[in-house]
């Protein structure tokens, strides 16, 4: 008899694998905020609390970035991961450092939000037709 269940189809295999190192990628990205906020906090290293947080999100972030290029391509995974941590760490850093976020800031900072959207959509697989 058959197997009943159901396979994925190795497109779908595909497309899951995809959308899961772009979650992981974000994950990256998120670990370098928290790297980069650290390092703020670590005031030049001479903090030792902060130091040790930041060693800790710069390992995470290097690992998961890792993994997330075993599928996306090193020069828009890199881009991505850049830009993600680069928008996180201008807004957050108002919230915890004594820094100000302009609107000419806050302008730039949304042009690299929409190239980091625009090179996703960019690395998107093109239906079949």
């Amino acid at each position: 008899m058959a197997n009943e269940t159901a396979s994925a189809t190795p497109d779908t295999n595909a497309a899951n694998g995809r959308a899961r190192a772009w979650l992981v990628l974000l994950l990256a990205g998120c670990f370098e905020v928290g790297y980069a906020l650290s390092v703020g906090g670590s005031e030049g290293f001479t903090r030792t609390t902060w130091s040790l947080v930041a060693v800790v999100f710069f390992l995470l972030t290097l690992f998961a970035l890792s993994v997330s290029l075993r599928t996306i391509d090193v020069g828009l995974g890199y881009a991505v991961w850049a830009g993600v941590g680069a928008v996180g760490a201008a807004l957050l850093g108002p919230l915890f450092f004594d820094e100000t976020l302009t609107g000419a800031k806050a302008f730039w900072l949304a042009v690299i939000i929409a190239g980091v959207v625009w090179l996703k959509l960019a690395d998107s697989p093109e239906k079949a037709s």
